[in-house]
Parts: structure tokens; C-alpha cells; sequence
């Protein structure tokens, strides 16, 4: 399994700089959460280390660098689960977790047995047999987060990058969603790379905390050393308080 390695990761948009230097390493079987405020560069930095932004400093996958890998070769290592991922109108869930084995598949080629089988698998693992010949567009909200990450995990890649994954979802399909990625990370040793607005999911799932703020790592470590309540409210501009629970600490808005 490969592991994620940056040093002095640096990235630029319409002129601005959007990441100034980030370092971090993340192990296979470890789940790293990016946080921060909004507009920090969690997403622009997800985008780098799946090569689809140009970057600066190195970024490398296992012992290979990005820079030097084609896209195909990227795609076979790393997966995304975008924020709004773009869905074909009416494709199906069978057909749409298949885009996951395009880098697998030759150029003017065709799905194989082995490609069908393998998404097969995939959504008996994520309880979406039935829904396999369903749009995607019919499902639930939960049940189209399943969906997505369904398509990733068809990719077979080691490395799987997480924006926001539970955003527009409710409370009970935010936890299954995260349970499941924690259980398939453990079960085959992924690299689970991921940002959340969600402090206290994110000090609950995440091995590891990085909070970036401007396009820089202020802190890194474990949730308990990141999430101190004078650096929430000093990076979130919140006033918070933050209590010890069974799983990491819980981050308490407090009313002003």
C-alpha cells in the first residue's frame, strides 16, 4: 500500500496564492482530517495530491512522484470523493460506479468480466445491490453519498481523498457514511485523506488533525493537541468550549 508524502506544497489561483508550503505524511491505514475556515485551501490541496491542480514542492504517492506519473497511473492509485460530484443524467448505479474501473479498462475497450464483477462486489460490500440498476439520480441523499464513494472504491486505489463527504446529509447518514470509510480503511489498509467542517466528527474519525489556515499548516497532530479551544476560536473566529468525550474531544459553540 502507498502512503502520501508533501514537502513545501505550494499552489496558486487566478494569481493568488492558495497553498504556501505544506508539509504532511500520511501512513497507510491512517486517516489524516484537514481542517480549517472557509476559503483555508482544504479543497485546493485534495485537488493537488490528486494531480488535477498544478503544484508546486513535491507530493508523492508511495515512492513515486506525482509529477512523474501519467494520469492513468494517478487514477489507478488515487480516488476521489469530490464535494458535488458531476453525475450523467440517468445513468445507473451499476454503470455509474463502472467509471470508477476506467483506469483499468483500454482506451476503445470495453468493461470486462473481471471489471463487472469487482463493482459487483463493491455495492453487495456497501448495501447497494438492489439499487444497481436504479438512477442515481432516484436515490436518497445517504444513499447517493454510498453511491459515490461506491465509484471510488471500484478504482481499487490505495489512496482515497474525501471533500467533505458528509455535506447535505443528516445526522444518522453522516455517521454511516464515515463508520464505512473507517471500517473499509482498517479492512484493507487505504490512506484515507479527507477535510470536514464538522470539528468533533473530525476529532472522532481522524487519526491525525492538519488545521490550515490561509493556505498554511498552523497545527498538526492528534485531535486532542489540534482542537484546543483558544486555536478554534482564534482560527474560526468562534467562541467554543471543549470537552473530553469517549472518541476525542467535542468542540461546544457557546453563545456570546
Amino acid at each position: 500500500m502507498s502512503g502520501v508524502t508533501c514537502a513545501g506544497v505550494t499552489a496558486r489561483y487566478n494569481g493568488t496564492q492558495v497553498l504556501a508550503g505544506v508539509d504532511l505524511e500520511v501512513a497507510a491505514g491512517e486517516w489524516l482530517v484537514v481542517v480549517g475556515p472557509n476559503g483555508a485551501g482544504k479543497t485546493t490541496l485534495l485537488r493537488a495530491l490528486a494531480g488535477v491542480v498544478p503544484a508546486g514542492g513535491d507530493i508523492m504517492l508511495g515512492d513515486r512522484r506525482l509529477g512523474d506519473m501519467r494520469r492513468r497511473d494517478v487514477a489507478a492509485r488515487v480516488a476521489v470523493v469530490p464535494q458535488t460530484p458531476v453525475v450523467p443524467d440517468g445513468v445507473t448505479v451499476f454503470d455509474y460506479v463502472m467509471l470508477g474501473r476506467t483506469p483499468y479498462i483500454p482506451y476503445w475497450g470495453m468493461e470486462g468480466p473481471s471489471d463487472r464483477d469487482r463493482v459487483t462486489t463493491v455495492l453487495t460490500r456497501l448495501d447497494l445491490a438492489d439499487f444497481s440498476r436504479r438512477p442515481v439520480s432516484s436515490l436518497s441523499g445517504g444513499e447517493r453519498q454510498r453511491a459515490v464513494l461506491a465509484r471510488a472504491l471500484a478504482q481499487d486505489a490505495s489512496i482515497l481523498l474525501l471533500d467533505e463527504p458528509t455535506t447535505a446529509l443528516d445526522l444518522g447518514h453522516q455517521q454511516q457514511v464515515l463508520e464505512l470509510v473507517d471500517g473499509l480503511r482498517r479492512e484493507v489498509g487505504l490512506v484515507v485523506i479527507s477535510t470536514m467542517h464538522d470539528l468533533t466528527f473530525a476529532a472522532q474519525f481522524g487519526d491525525r488533525l492538519l488545521l490550515l489556515v490561509g493556505g498554511r499548516v498552523v497545527a498538526e497532530g492528534q485531535p486532542d493537541q489540534v482542537l484546543q479551544a483558544e486555536v478554534v476560536s482564534q482560527h474560526f473566529g468562534a467562541t467554543v468550549r471543549v470537552i473530553a468525550g469517549p472518541d476525542g474531544p467535542v468542540v461546544l459553540p457557546v453563545r456570546r
